[in-house]
């Protein structure tokens, strides 16, 4: 089995007990214990001579010893407390990982390297750790994080390759798994020898991925890499200078090189900042700070502009005798860089950043306004609705943004299951077509390929065809008067409002689930859905189909095969108004060609209403 990276591992002893002195003031040479669950989870070196150990009860350790401290566990204490020890020893070493409050580790090969050997890196770690913190710790180094961490204890360096013979003798719940240590107990494992003695197929058969896993670990290896923690990035830019600077444009031209350099040190990085701290020390000693905030990415340009102005009200004002600007020329310039954030994340607007450049862009539209009219520079706003047609409205620019029909959040159609379109799982449709509003002339060339002759039999259909519609017309008139009479009822006993989503916003039941539609086209194409036998496709009002879809055909093109379909999504709008009624089941088609439509049947006819990118 693959031996583990050599490991350094550094150990505080009993450290919640040590995070409790060090942030409450608890003295560590008295009987304390620190309690989670009822339970002891750390005790002091003199609640051990009192007999107290991990794991007992409150009640056990406080008649073992009546003047013990009880301390309850608190996890942020401990890794608040434990931080300056790992800031202690990265002035040390580099790439560290914390494993728990009071533990972590790093891979030895470059310490050992740098110190002269693994003994001597141990060494230099502890008497850091010593002089800094004021903190005992141990260091164990071994193949693999968990091998050190046992070496650890006993402040030993294993050899390389002796982690499995070193761990054989350690007792079984080393592990720290309750209750798998438990079981292997009763089944007579006591040690990780014997526990790694074991074929790993037959302990992943019987204890699962857990017991393959601490099986792994029995045998000296590890699980994974070690996860170094990054130590924060020094982006501040400084410069000294000789010559007192007591001239704003002396100021200014040296706050300009200072600005490029840094702006340069965060695009390296791929970052950018919001705010910029400058900061500048007198001849005399005195220090001056100033933070700028900007809306926005701060440039190259804009950096050196706020330094420049920050400078000059310093110098300024030390001229005019204000009691706050520097006393003596500045010597030191520095300028640290704070909000700092990956570049890409910060999005400017359409028209650039915020500023002169969205001034601009309002003032041309406004002119175009004044113009060709308000209605010739228009903005989209998305609002409630059930289709795509209905869910979008023009709005004249510099009007009120707000939806005509407000709209709660896009829910699932289903609650509690999540709705995966059909369209997102095609790797057909390869091509993009551009997104631009289609002129009724445009509708029909939309289809123009494979127009030619009309699928056979569809005449001989034409009577089936009424037979049905007058069924489903019959059905769903049915269906309308169930429903009205439905909401008379619900409307007396408060049942029939309507139902509203978050803030208040109606929730739209029956709205088209996710994606929307590239193309919404102004008039919908007629077509023909037909089963595999040739039969035109319905939808009973209980919505089901007469058929699966197996071909499409478009304004009497040729029938193209359907590859995919989602829904039928049902939409009964309006029914109490019959002459604004429209009552109509959507669906989602794929076809051979590589097409993604939206089509509808409403009232025995299918329409093709938008287009799939």
């Amino acid at each position: 089995m693959e031996a583990g990276v050599r490991t350094l591992l550094v150990w505080c002893p009993d450290w919640p007990v040590v995070a409790a002195e060090i942030a409450d003031g608890v003295p560590a040479d008295a009987p304390v214990v620190v309690m989670a669950a009822n339970r002891v989870l750390a005790c002091s070196e003199g609640a051990r001579r009192e007999g107290i150990r991990r794991g007992i009860r409150r009640r056990e350790a406080q008649s073992l010893c009546p003047r013990v401290i009880v301390v309850e566990h608190d996890p942020g204490r401990d890794a608040r407390a434990f931080e300056p020890v790992v800031a202690a020893i990265e002035d040390v070493v580099a790439g560290i990982e914390v494993i728990r409050p009071g533990a972590c580790a790093v891979a030895a090969r470059g310490p050992a390297r740098y110190f002269g050997g693994e003994e001597a890196a141990a060494e230099r770690i502890v008497e850091q750790v010593a002089q800094t913190c004021a903190v005992e710790c141990q260091v164990g180094i071994a193949d693999g994080v968990f091998a050190a961490g046992i070496a650890a204890r006993t402040g030993i360096v294993v050899g390389a390759g002796d982690a499995r013979g070193f761990l054989s003798s350690v007792p079984i719940s080393a592990l720290e798994k309750p209750d798998l240590t438990d079981l292997l107990k009763r089944l007579g494992v006591e040690t990780l020898g014997q526990f790694a003695a074991l074929p790993a197929s037959d302990v992943l058969t019987r204890f699962g991925f857990e017991g393959a896993l601490a099986h792994r670990l029995a045998s000296g290896s590890d699980h994974r890499p070690l996860a170094v923690r990054q130590p924060p990035l020094d982006l501040a830019v400084e410069e000294t200078y000789d010559d007192a600077l007591d001239r704003v444009d002396v100021a200014a031209f040296a706050g300009r090189a200072l600005a490029e350099q840094l702006h340069e040190r965060l695009a390296a990085h791929g970052l950018a900042c919001t705010r910029l701290g400058i900061e500048a020390v007198t001849g005399d000693g005195q220090e001056l700070y100033r933070v700028w905030r900007h809306d926005g990415m701060l440039t190259a340009a804009a950096i050196a502009e706020r330094v420049r102005w920050q400078l000059d009200g310093w110098l300024t004002g030390a001229r005019r005798g204000a009691m706050s600007g520097p006393t003596a020329g500045l010597v030191r310039l520095r300028l640290v860089p704070d909000g700092v954030m990956v570049h890409v994340g910060l999005q400017p607007g359409l028209w650039g950043e915020t500023g002169a450049e969205r001034e601009r862009a309002h003032r041309a539209f406004s002119r175009v306004q004044g113009l060709l009219g308000p209605d010739s520079v228009v903005t989209m706003v998305l609002g409630g609705g059930r289709s795509a047609d209905d869910q979008v409205r023009l709005v004249p620019w510099g009007d009120e943004r707000e939806p005509a029909r407000p709209a709660a959040e896009h829910r699932e159609p289903i609650p509690g299951v999540v709705t995966e379109p059909l369209l997102g799982k095609l790797a057909s449709v390869t091509h993009l077509r551009p997104i631009h509003v289609l002129s009724k002339s445009e509708n029909s060339e939309m289809f123009e390929k494979g127009r030619g002759v009309a699928s056979k039999g569809e005449g001989e259909s034409g009577a089936r065809e009424a037979g049905e519609r007058e069924a489903g017309a019959r059905e769903a008139g049915e269906r309308e008067a169930g429903t009205r009479e439905a909401g008379k009822k619900g409307a007396g006993n408060g049942r029939g409002r309507v139902k509203r989503g978050r803030e208040g916003a109606p929730s739209w039941p029956g709205r088209f689930p996710r994606p929307s539609p590239a193309i919404v086209l102004p008039e919908p194409l007629p077509a023909v859905v037909r089963d595999a036998a040739g039969r035109i496709v319905g939808v009973s009002a209980r919505l089901e189909l007469t058929g699966e879809p197996a071909t499409l055909a478009i304004e009497r093109g040729q029938a193209v095969a359907i590859t995919g379909w989602a829904g039928p999504w049902p939409a009964d709008e309006r029914w109490w108004a019959p002459e604004e009624a429209r009552r109509r089941a959507r669906f989602q088609m794929t076809t051979e060609d590589g097409r993604a439509l939206m089509v509808s049947l409403a009232q025995g006819r299918w329409l093709v209403e938008a287009i799939y990118d």
